[in-house]
């Protein structure tokens, strides 16, 4: 008989009442996460369309699996987890991600950090969307999800030093794009 029981989180309330089948419970968790989720898929994926199909294929995992959900990690990482290999295997199926394995030569290329004050989230997911598949996979899960080389290159069939030359590609290019930008508004001023 328990004397003290600790109450129930919200978050537990949610996830019990999504395993128990309650529509608007599931409803609520969608709409909680979708729009953060919409933006890890539009990260991965080359367009809109796209992200869409690769965020409603893995919110149907998340509901067919969320009774195997370890309530030691917020609910939201574990989402987020989910969407990011569903849209890995998504690109793999496509074959949008073959990975090219390059020099680490690359791995020693550097380039002046750039500000990114001036960038609103729209124009750096944007420039993000435009590397190649295997750059901006490996942008992505290091820079933005928190993984390490190791980590992506189990992920992905890579080894680690290529996953380091890609993300410092990826960097390069991007830092090119920002820069190239950058020139574009400051001869538009000076014409004008």
């Amino acid at each position: 008989m328990k004397l003290f029981s600790k109450p129930k989180s919200d978050e537990e309330k949610l996830i019990d009442g999504c395993i128990a089948g309650k529509r608007d419970m599931q409803r609520l968790l969608y709409d909680l996460y979708s729009k953060k989720m919409m933006a890890v898929c539009l990260r991965y994926a080359p367009t809109t369309f796209e992200a869409e199909d690769i965020m409603q294929d893995a919110f149907v995992k998340v509901f067919n699996n969320l009774q195997t959900f370890k309530r030691d990690c917020p609910v939201e990482f574990w989402i987020r987890r989910i969407m990011i290999n569903t849209a890995l295997k998504h690109l793999r199926s496509k074959q949008l991600l073959t990975v090219s394995h390059e020099s680490e030569e690359v791995a020693n290329l550097s380039a002046d950090d750039v500000n990114l004050s001036g960038y609103s989230l729209d124009e750096l997911l944007s420039m993000i969307q435009s590397l190649a598949p295997r750059y901006r996979m490996v942008f992505n899960l290091y820079a933005i999800e928190g993984y390490n080389h190791k980590e992506i290159g189990e992920m992905l069939g890579i080894s680690e030093g290529t996953s380091k030359s890609q993300y410092s590609r990826a960097r390069v290019i991007l830092q090119n794009m920002l820069l190239r930008q950058e020139e574009n508004i400051k001869e538009h001023v000076i014409s004008n």
